[in-house]
């Protein structure tokens, strides 16, 4: 997810990583000195931000990457040497995001960093780690065209917003048998941007040009919908499902201003939705008859899904909060892979290894970098919400 940002500001963030050591309030460093892949150890640079508003994601992803940690560890680490992760806390802050990469890569010596299910902070922080040659896997940020605008050494772990976004669109004309849809969008997110053009592309081409019966916007610092929910109500012509494209703190108080006025058409979004606030902030009664695409579901049979849940529950006493803690643990077991196949710590071999995958069997699903492009092809989960719970709807490759 990403929200738009200012040239000048990203020109202003690339000039910072020539001179910045200063970190973002660092959670845990690497206690060996020399850094990188000296001594026994391999640093690899852990940014999430694990306060404000991008937490209820990227904590999880967080739990999930120390949990591959800790395996990988216990089985002998990787060429001999363990692996060391450094911690770093963006707070949900471009800035704090770019000072901390760089305190990583100019001060940690770390061989590669992960992190990030944001758009925006892996935007802000990516060219830092391009134009210092150290490869960027990013654990949840999904706009596709990420790669492209920060450079060859940025890699998504997920697949991209145009996926589950034409994904979201099969599915409501094809399960959810509509004919006629309704677009809320939030204006000042390149994410929920970047979904709704993806959805109104593929829905209009399965349902008629004249299909999209309204497109309405919002902002993320608005808190009440009322005057699109009077908007929607007022229509002539219903629609058959809702796309509201919402970040994590938005999605559940959107659906319960809808339930609240009588609204019950099924709504559809994107994985911002997978998090506990959807259920926190919506209610039960808010979040009914609600479905968003996502990259995995807990009830998938597959024992390597089954397998991490049993791991994640032993180590947190706890059951995954989202698919986000699976992307977290699969991009520590991808970066491992890369290291291991490249039989080398070097940055630049690491992210040639990393370039050159093509069958890496993950919790999200199986990883392949395609073609030159460093975004994986995927399936996509759709889940929904039942009794208080997200509950599995399907897995889909969408056409």
């Amino acid at each position: 997810m990403k929200k738009k940002l200012l040239i000048g500001a990203l020109v202003g963030f690339l000039t910072l990583s020539v001179s910045l050591t200063g970190c973002g309030n660092k959670e845990a460093s690497s206690s060996s000195s020399g850094g990188g892949s000296q001594g026994d150890t391999i640093k690899i640079g852990a940014l999430f931000n694990l306060t404000g508003d991008q937490s209820s994601l990227d904590t999880p992803a967080l739990n999930g990457a120390k949990l591959a940690v800790k395996e990988i560890n216990a089985k002998g680490g990787v060429l001999g040497k363990m692996i060391e992760l450094d911690v770093q806390d963006g707070k949900t802050d471009q800035t704090t995001c770019t000072n901390a990469i760089s305190q990583m890569i100019n001060v940690d010596k770390v061989v590669a960093v992960t992190g990030l299910s944001d758009s925006n902070y892996a935007l802000a922080a990516g060219p830092i780690a391009q134009n210092a040659k150290i490869p960027f896997l990013t654990s949840g940020a999904t706009l596709p065209t990420l790669p492209d605008q920060v450079g060859d050494y940025f890699f998504l772990c997920p697949f991209g917003d145009n996926v589950q976004a034409y994904a979201g669109a099969e599915f409501a004309y094809n399960d959810l048998h509509a004919k006629k849809a309704y677009i809320l969008t939030d204006k000042a997110m390149d994410y929920t941007v970047t979904l709704s053009k993806y959805f109104k592309e593929r829905f209009t081409k399965l349902a008629g040009p004249d299909s999209i019966v309204l497109e309405d916007s919002y902002q993320t610092s608005d808190v009440d919908f009322k005057a699109q929910i009077t908007r929607l109500k007022a229509l002539s012509t219903k629609p058959d499902v809702l796309y509201v494209a919402a970040d994590p703190s938005k999605c559940g108080v959107i659906a319960k201003q809808m339930r609240d006025a009588g609204v019950t058409t099924p709504i559809l979004g994107g994985d911002g939705y997978d998090t506990p606030l959807l259920i926190g902030l919506g209610g039960k009664e808010g979040s009914k008859n609600v479905y968003f695409t996502t990259h995995a579901s807990m009830d998938n049979p597959d024992p390597v899904v089954q397998n991490f849940i049993k791991a994640y529950q032993e180590e947190y006493k706890k059951d995954p909060e989202n698919a986000f803690a699976m992307l977290g643990y699969d991009a520590i077991y991808l970066l491992a892979d890369a290291i291991k196949r490249a039989n080398s710590t070097d940055p630049t071999a690491i992210r040639d290894a990393l370039a050159k995958t093509t069958d890496f069997k993950g919790v999200t699903g199986s990883i392949a970098y395609k073609d030159g492009q460093r975004v994986p092809t995927k399936s996509v989960t759709i889940l929904t919400v039942k009794d208080g719970k997200f509950a599995f709807v399907k897995e889909v490759i969408p056409q």
